[in-house]
């Protein structure tokens, strides 16, 4: 089962993890992103294209479901205004074995920094700006190819 939700409201983790588990898998790998209040970040908002992210982010699990064998992959992701300490992502991937449910997780939190459109704005007190793509997201993603 594949599952893609981009939403303004908070991500109850309790409740993803419960609708990742399946009655065959053995292992189930999750990774929660969290924002961060790096350099005094107040505000980290969200932006993206309706209709294309989530096509974006049902394209990243398929792959990571035909390339694992996966019972499953989640990807919630928000948007909107966040501050430090909220939830912004959570993935879960379900597997027979942990080393693929493992490898999928990190192969889609990779993938999906760079491989779905959003956009970043961080807020300073009274200043704000886009954040741009860092070279590390890329080198992360490219180890997949």
């Amino acid at each position: 089962m594949i599952r893609v939700v981009v939403q303004e409201a908070p991500i109850d983790i309790a409740a993803e993890h419960a609708a990742a588990e399946a009655p065959d898998a053995g292992a189930v790998a999750t990774f929660t992103g969290l924002v961060r209040g790096d350099d005094g970040v107040t505000e980290l908002a969200l932006e993206h294209y309706p209709g294309a992210t989530e096509r974006a982010l049902e394209t990243l699990c398929h792959e990571a479901v035909d390339r694992w064998s996966l019972a499953g992959a989640t990807i919630i992701h928000r948007v909107g205004p966040m501050v430090p300490g909220d939830r912004v992502v959570f993935v879960a991937t379900t597997a027979r074995h942990r080393g693929a449910a493992l490898d999928a997780c990190a192969f889609l939190i990779d993938r999906l920094k760079t491989g779905a459109p959003f956009w970043k704005r961080e807020r300073r007190g009274g200043d704000a700006r886009w954040v741009e793509a860092r070279a590390g997201d890329d080198a992360a993603a490219a180890r997949w190819n």
